[in-house]
């Protein structure tokens, strides 16, 4: 279930709610009672793990196959080989 960050515009309380993704929002502040309790916008707090392509395509650092034969170097020190600037 996902937590949401509330705050109240008339007493200036901030809260963190857990609830459903079906749960209408909180109405009202539970400090005050007042209906300016409003949800926030916050960023998501999720890590991939594993070794799924996430790890495998988007970590840093050159694979082992293109470090040992020397790629890297003749290809302008760029993993994809065109010189972008994806390293």
């Amino acid at each position: 279930m996902p937590i949401y960050e509330y705050r109240c515009g008339a007493c200036g309380v901030a809260k963190e709610h857990l609830q459903k993704l079906s749960d209408a929002p909180v109405a009202a502040c539970p400090e005050c009672g007042s209906a300016d309790y409003n949800k926030q916008l916050s960023a998501a707090g999720f890590q991939l793990k594993g070794s799924g392509w996430y790890a495998t395509d988007f970590k840093g650092g050159a694979s082992s196959s293109s470090s040992s034969s020397g790629d890297s170097v003749s290809s302008g020190g760029h993993s994809c080989g065109a010189g972008c600037g994806c390293d």
